[in-house]
Order: C-alpha cells, then sequence, then structure tokens
C-alpha cells in the first residue's frame, strides 16, 4: 500500500507517493518531470511502483502545467518552453532542499528521472547537479543547443512568429549551454544514466540521444553496468511498459 498526498514544496504543487509507514522517515528520494503540455498526474504509475519499492517518490507540475496552468496559448507556451525547461531545473534543487532539511531525504541517494521535456530536464540538471546520483532520461535530449535551432527552423517552417530579434535569442541560446550536457559530458562523472528513445520518435529526434550515447561510451569504460541505451524501433514519441519497468529495476539498483 501506498499513499499520494497533493502537497507544495518549496512553492512548488506535487504528488507526495510513499509507503505510510516510511512517510516520515529519511528515504531515499526519486524526482519524476512530467512532459510539456502533460502535468504529474499523468506518471503517476512511475511514482506507484517506485513507492512500492522503498522510495520517497515526488511527481512536481513544472511551469504553466497542471495546478500552475495560466491558460496560455499553444503558442505562447511553445514560445516559453526552455523558460519552464530551465525554472524546472531550478526548482527541483529547492524541493530537494525542502526534503533534505526536513530529515525526509537521503541526500546521498537522490535520482532524477523524467519523459520528453522532462527528459531534457533530466540531462539539464545532470549538467549542474553532482548531487543526482542517477538518473534515467525517456525520450529527451541533451544537446540543448541543438535543440534550440531545430525549434527555431521548426517555428520558420511553420510560418510561426517569433516576436524577439536574432540578438536577443542568441542570448536566449547563450543561457542554455551550462545546462547543456553534450557540451560537458564529463560533468556524468560515471553516474548511472539509462536512456531510452523510440526511433520512431517525431517530436524529439532519435539522433541527439544516440550520438550522444555514442559521445560519452568511452567514459564508462570499466563501469559499463552504469550505462545503459535501448532504443525502441517501432515506438514513437510514447514510452513503452518496458522503458516504465526498466526505469524502476534502475533505480531500484542504483539508488
Amino acid at each position: 500500500m501506498v499513499i499520494v498526498e497533493k502537497e507544495r514544496l518549496a512553492d512548488v504543487p506535487v504528488l507526495h507517493v510513499v509507503k505510510p509507514e516510511k512517510r516520515d522517515e529519511r528515504l531515499p528520494l526519486i524526482f519524476f518531470i512530467h512532459g510539456f503540455t502533460s502535468a504529474k498526474e499523468h506518471n503517476l504509475h512511475f511514482g506507484y511502483l517506485l513507492a512500492e519499492a522503498g522510495y520517497r517518490a515526488v511527481l512536481p507540475d513544472a511551469l504553466f502545467h497542471g495546478e500552475r496552468d495560466e491558460g496560455l496559448s499553444e503558442r505562447k507556451l511553445q514560445l516559453s518552453f526552455w523558460d519552464i525547461v530551465v525554472r524546472t531545473i531550478t526548482e527541483i534543487e529547492e524541493m530537494k532542499n525542502d526534503l533534505v532539511s526536513r530529515g525526509l531525504a537521503d541526500s546521498e541517494r537522490i535520482g532524477l528521472a523524467g519523459t520528453s521535456m522532462g527528459g531534457i530536464v533530466t540531462f539539464g540538471a545532470l549538467a549542474v547537479y553532482p548531487w543526482v546520483r542517477a538518473a534515467v532520461a525517456l525520450m529527451g535530449c541533451p544537446n540543448y543547443s541543438a535543440f534550440f535551432d531545430a525549434m527555431m527552423e521548426e517555428a520558420k517552417r511553420r510560418q510561426i512568429d517569433i516576436p524577439m530579434p536574432p540578438t536577443l535569442l542568441a542570448l536566449e541560446k547563450e543561457k542554455l549551454a551550462r545546462y547543456d550536457l553534450s557540451k560537458q559530458p564529463e560533468t556524468l562523472a560515471g553516474r548511472p544514466l539509462f536512456i531510452w528513445h523510440g526511433k520512431a520518435d517525431q517530436v524529439v529526434p532519435y539522433s541527439y540521444t544516440y550520438e550522444f550515447y555514442k559521445q560519452i561510451k568511452p567514459f564508462y569504460k570499466g563501469n559499463e553496468d552504469r550505462l545503459q541505451f535501448i532504443a525502441d524501433p517501432h515506438a514513437g514519441h510514447k514510452v513503452t511498459r518496458e522503458a516504465f519497468l526498466e526505469t524502476v529495476r534502475w533505480f531500484r539498483e542504483h539508488v
């Protein structure tokens, strides 16, 4: 049995999933970050199995999502994508500090996972937070610079007006550099990382993730069990049950 509670951590609305008898204990902690236009409730199955395995699972709503929805138009939401990503990375640390300070989380046993935008957040957090012990990125993208450019090209192709001059766009892209794990793979420092991506993904290109996997593979020489990459030849932009179960197994082994 597990309990699911709606609460706020560092003023962020979250679902807090834990076994009732362990609610007030110092536990290993897993954050799970949802995708773009999704919400925390959509990943409750992850929280359930993680809590069943003895973890404290926290599923937050990202800015402008779920309980934080401000009714933005699709265009405005898309233009806010990178602001949402960076804000979520910042908030993950604030939520972690909240739980650690109250004696509810083991600071040495913290994992992070996410789907789509949440996978992108996961890669970015790995670049700046050495306290993330292990991570799972499901159909994310570690190459912020390349994905930023791809999004701009797609906006032009669809004739979407971007209300920002090229100089400001360049500055926005520059701000993302510190979170671009593909530019600083050494920051992984051998931490356990499981990557899953569908080859038929039409939303977040599979190629970025696969190229990154090839890039970081040499860093795991001698510790091959800490890096896993699964490419599903048939999957599009949807996490399979195999990936779901492997995510839980990964954390049970490494956090």
